[in-house]
């Protein structure tokens, strides 16, 4: 099966990621029109944008319906955990629209921490070794933390939490009274059930695949930087930046994770008979030259979308016609070679508490209107009836430059920055400086 020759294309979310999806999806010569719910300040300058929660199904039916939409592209992981697939394939009249994102059993993958190692150790995917607590064995899980990892001791939540569900130790009884407050709802429900882990030591790189359940193409891979502060400190954040290609990610490197973990994945999709078309994004850790999972996500990550799809050359509706009509070994993935980098821009106190609000300049001078970055809206809005663009959340713009290395890439990219001002704007300055 083929999509039509000319497609309308429906993209969930909001944020960095959908605005690079969005400025990659208007490049194809297949596109109609191009639909973002909701959508930012941003991604109308490529689409439509439609005032449509991505989690109201019954809304999206509609409007699927009333805008002759070919193809659902969905961003974000929530809507996939919460079955946005299987509403379309489960309604007659709207299960012929392709959804380009993995079943509720499948989105599980993300979506249960548990349910992802019980999964990888049945596929022999190499991973840590871990210990499922619940409020019934909390002394077991004392004793597993006391007797059977060493620190730092790793506590993730089971479920999604945001991306704040995981903490790193190094004291024992720190570690025990954080997994009592853990089960108690410190993360609401989504810690319910918490996964005590080995710690990982190495060095972490993001591996991309699309997949039609079948087959698949692997992606760029990318290398993210959470901590805030420049040289790793300070607190977790969503992503300050990113960089691909990976330097240490060499064809001996890429050749384990090909044999060793993005088969034995794919294969176990295909094993469970789980309906799987969209995105498995691997989050890995190369220990002394072995890659080893730390998380699977079911969907393309963030900031590493905006340097992964930058590097891309092939049209992009062509790759998810195969995605969704399992036809994915007959396409062809260009990509270049040159380096991407990517800058976050935040607002002044991320990850902490932020205002909003605050009117952004410079980008009339930045962006793709001067040929060397990509402005990616992340959290932005327009205010004053349209006549300004303000901050809108806790990252605000992704920043990404190509060029013949990391620091030229780099360079542009900072350079785009330099352009660009609102109140307590901050970035990291080192991104890609660790490669080096």
């Amino acid at each position: 099966m083929k999509l039509p020759q000319t497609v309308n294309v429906l993209l969930l979310g909001g944020g960095g990621r959908e605005h690079a999806f969005a400025w990659k999806i208007a490049q194809s010569l297949r596109l109609e029109k191009l639909y973002v719910a909701p959508g930012n300040a941003g991604t109308v300058a490529y689409g439509i944008g439609v005032d449509v929660d991505p989690g109201n199904f019954p809304a999206l039916k509609q409007f699927v319906l009333n805008n002759y939409i070919n193809l659902v592209v969905v961003g974000p992981e929530q809507p996939l955990v919460d079955g946005v697939k299987d509403y379309f394939l489960n309604d007659p009249e709207i299960r012929h629209i392709p959804v380009v994102g993995p079943s509720q059993e499948a989105a599980r993958l993300e979506g249960s921490k548990e349910y992802a190692k019980a999964f990888m150790a049945r596929h022999g995917v190499p991973t840590a070794a871990y210990f499922v607590v619940t409020a019934e064995n909390l002394e077991e899980g004392c004793e597993f933390l006391a007797t059977k990892v060493r620190a730092p001791y790793v506590l993730k939540a089971d479920g999604l939490a945001a991306g704040k569900g995981v903490l790193i130790l190094n004291d024992l009884a720190q570690a025990q009274a954080e997994l009592r407050a853990m089960l108690e709802g410190k993360f609401g429900t989504a810690s319910k059930k918490v996964v005590i882990e080995e710690f990982l030591s190495g060095i972490e790189v993001s591996v991309f695949v699309a997949t039609d359940g079948v087959s698949y193409k692997i992606l760029p891979e990318a290398k993210d930087y959470k901590r805030v502060g420049e040289g790793d400190t300070g607190l977790n954040t969503g992503g300050m930046g990113a960089v691909s290609p990976v330097p240490f990610a060499t064809e001996e490197f890429m050749e384990k994770v090909r044999t060793r973990i993005v088969e034995p994945t794919v294969r176990g999709i295909r094993e469970e008979g789980l309906d799987y078309t969209g995105f498995i994004f691997i989050g890995l850790m190369n220990c002394g030259g072995d890659p080893m999972v730390v998380e699977y996500n079911v969907r393309m990550g963030d900031p590493e979308t905006e340097v992964v799809l930058p590097r891309i050359q092939s049209d992009i509706i062509d790759l998810f016609e195969g995605i969704v009509h399992k036809t994915l070994d007959e396409k062809v993935l260009e990509v270049t070679p040159q380096t991407a980098v990517t800058v976050v821009c935040v607002s002044g106190g991320y990850p902490g508490d932020y205002e909003k609000g605050k009117v952004i300049s410079g980008l009339s001078s930045a962006g793709v209107e001067d040929g060397r970055s990509l402005v990616f809206h992340a959290g932005t809005a327009f205010a004053n009836g349209g006549r300004e663009i303000v901050t809108a959340g806790g990252r605000v713009l992704a920043v990404t430059s190509l060029g013949a290395s990391i620091p030229e890439a780099a360079a542009r990219s900072y350079e785009t920055i330099g352009r660009i001002e609102y109140e307590g704007m901050y970035c990291r300055r080192d991104i890609g400086r660790d490669l080096l």
